[in-house]
């Protein structure tokens, strides 16, 4: 029995070692790449560095409105009388809007003028009195001359002239006080007589014959309509804090309104506020815009202009004529204003531009140095980490501090090289490199995670063809 269990001991000892040493060989194979065919290429998405035309653009939208409105408030309460305009009717300046009742105001008239010839009267009286006081002081001077009167008798002569002259100044002025109640007066009648003080259209009616509206004396009064240039208009947008200060007057813009869709309008800046107006205030939520104003230079409402001025007068329908816009007040749109433009610039895809905490990246550098086993040349340092600071630890950056920089990913022998860049204004797809590349150099672009992420210097990549279902395979060094 002894003899037969020998050679099965024998040759499972040998099955055992042959196995070990199968599984030590595939181990060091595959660590030093013979088996499994080394690293795997990360398949990335890539562009060449342009030299062209970089327009920086700043997008906001508003609303339409004209240029010229004026709001019309009564300067005096009452009721609407006349009313022989409707809401988007022309008018030109001094056309009569509004009549309010009168009758009050005619008798604050009459009143006044009753008061005016009652204090002309009084003058007219202590004129006499000064023209008598001043015979009797005259008369009793002659007599305290010559001393036929007493000093006292003398004195209250005297007085009663002097009385008699600041009688007659006081009268003076409550003359010049009813003339001034008259004047005063007569305006308030007359303001009762509205007259359209610009020429333009109708835009806005907010009140009705008949209806009682409330002056603007001594409060805000009822705005009973607006009277608008429209044919001249203008978009006013809200431009964000951080994008107002790259708009200057003067700027071009597209304009797009929302009723004329696949139609662009030519505009330009023409007023930009000194003052935010900021919604959500203290929460959150706040935003603050500031209101930019933009003038539409193509032809527009040409209805409202020349052609509109001729049919109000002749009695005419006024029609819009085709193929030219009609703008309305209160019309959404959405502007891009062109803030500034760089010709001949270094350019790439916007989604080529990322960070990197390079401190982060110096941190990785001395870890993967660390554990690097000792050898003929293992110990020495590479020219690719030549800039890695010390390993003893002295110069390792505070792990709790960043460097951040933006950088790109250049293709280079097959492998993704960082290089860090400046760069400048930017469109809706390109960005200016001020330092760092050049014209023709390949960037990696994509995918969005490879780029913001997951690259590394020196990772292995390849290009992936539009043809190339494989997944991407995002592994690195």
């Amino acid at each position: 029995m002894p003899s037969k269990k020998n050679p099965t001991r024998r040759l499972l000892t040998l099955l055992i070692g042959l196995i070990i040493v199968v599984v030590a060989v595939a181990v060091i194979g595959k660590m030093t790449g013979v088996f499994g065919g080394g690293e795997r290429s990360i398949m990335v998405e890539a562009d060449d560095v342009e030299i062209r035309t970089v327009t920086q653009v700043v997008t906001a939208s508003g609303k339409i409105q004209p240029e010229t409105e004026v709001k019309i408030s009564p300067d005096v309460s009452g009721e609407i009388i006349e009313l022989p305009i409707k809401e988007g009717d022309f008018v030109r300046k001094g056309d009569l809007l509004v009549r309010i009742r009168p009758d009050f105001y005619q008798a604050q008239v009459e009143q006044s003028q009753a008061s005016v010839l009652q204090a002309k009267a009084n003058e007219a009286a202590r004129r006499a009195d000064v023209l008598n006081a001043e015979l009797e002081f005259n008369r009793q001077r002659e007599l305290f001359n010559s001393g036929a009167i007493s000093k006292s008798d003398f004195d209250a002569a005297e007085n009663r002239y002097k009385t008699a002259q600041a009688n007659l100044e006081a009268a003076q002025y409550s003359v010049q006080i009813n003339e001034a109640r008259l004047s005063e007066s007569r305006e308030n009648l007359s303001r009762t007589i509205i007259h359209a003080p610009i020429e333009g259209t109708i835009s806005i009616l907010n009140v009705e014959l008949g209806e009682r509206v409330v002056g603007t004396t001594q409060m805000t009064g009822t705005e009973m309509m607006r009277v608008a240039r429209l044919d001249q208009m203008e978009l006013e947008v809200d431009v964000n804090e951080n994008d107002v200060v790259n708009v200057v007057l003067g700027d071009t813009a597209a304009v797009e309104i929302d009723a004329y869709q696949n139609r662009t309008f030519r505009g330009v800046v023409t007023e930009i506020a000194n003052s935010a107006r900021t919604q959500g205030q203290g929460t959150q939520e706040q935003i603050t815009n500031f209101p930019v104003k933009i003038r539409i230079l193509d032809a527009h409402n040409t209805v409202y202009g020349q052609l509109a001025q001729d049919a109000a007068l002749a009695g005419n329908e006024i029609t819009a004529t085709s193929g030219t816009p009609n703008f309305r007040p209160g019309m959404s749109g959405t502007v891009d204003i062109f803030t500034e433009t760089l010709p001949g610039a270094v350019a790439v895809p916007i989604q080529a531009v990322t960070v990197r905490d390079f401190a982060a990246l110096a941190r990785e550098k001395q870890r993967e140095q660390r554990r690097r086993p000792s050898g003929d040349g293992a110990d020495a340092d590479t020219e690719e980490d030549a800039d890695v600071p010390a390993a003893n630890g002295d110069t390792v950056p505070d792990p709790t501090e960043e460097d951040l920089r933006r950088v790109v990913f250049v293709m280079a022998d097959g492998k993704a090289d960082m290089i860090e860049v400046e760069t400048g204004i930017s469109d809706d797809t390109h960005v200016v490199i001020s330092t760092g590349l050049t014209a023709g150099q390949k960037i990696i672009t994509g995918p969005y995670r490879a780029v913001s992420r997951t690259l590394r210097p020196g990772d292995a990549v390849e290009v992936q063809s539009n043809n190339d279902q494989r997944p991407v395979v995002l592994t690195s060094n």
